[in-house]
């Protein structure tokens, strides 16, 4: 990956891993719905937004169809993360999703992101976002701890 996009990475310190986070965020969370999503979120003391999915079962019986959504999620953020505040999200699909096609889940992304943005306020300044978000500086990242060993 190039230098010149560390803002659009999708590094480990942008999502949601542990258990614990997602037990938080269910407990505590709020809720956005759309048609094909729901979404839940709350602020988070970190520099960035954070993801999770579920795409259950429910959803489709193929994994290649809930892959794809997973897929079509990911990237959605990861394209959105710079304007995003800092908040963990946690983005379900309902059964509908799998008849989708891609543009039609972008799209409805595309407005759970706006609705995200509106309800939680103003995102940080764009110039103190790409530094927060730089791969190479993100705690937990394979670089930070090649890093580590070789001091």
């Amino acid at each position: 990956m190039s230098d010149s996009s560390p803002s659009l990475a999708y590094p480990r310190a942008a999502r949601l891993l542990r258990p614990a986070d997602f037990s938080a965020l269910r407990r505590s969370g709020k809720r956005i719905s759309l048609r094909h999503f729901q979404c839940e979120y709350r602020p988070n003391a970190g520099a960035s937004a954070r993801l999770g999915m579920a795409v259950s079962r429910r959803v489709s019986k193929l994994a290649v169809v809930r892959n794809r959504i997973r897929r079509q999620i990911r990237e959605s953020f990861r394209l959105q993360r710079p304007r995003l505040p800092s908040c963990d999200v946690l983005v379900i699909a309902r059964g509908s999703t799998a008849q989708l096609d891609n543009a039609v889940l972008r799209a409805e992304l595309e407005q759970l992101w706006r609705k995200l943005i509106a309800q939680i306020g103003d995102a940080p300044e764009p110039a103190v976002t790409a530094q927060l978000l730089n791969a190479a500086e993100a705690p937990g990242t394979m670089r930070d701890r090649a890093r580590s060993r070789v001091s």
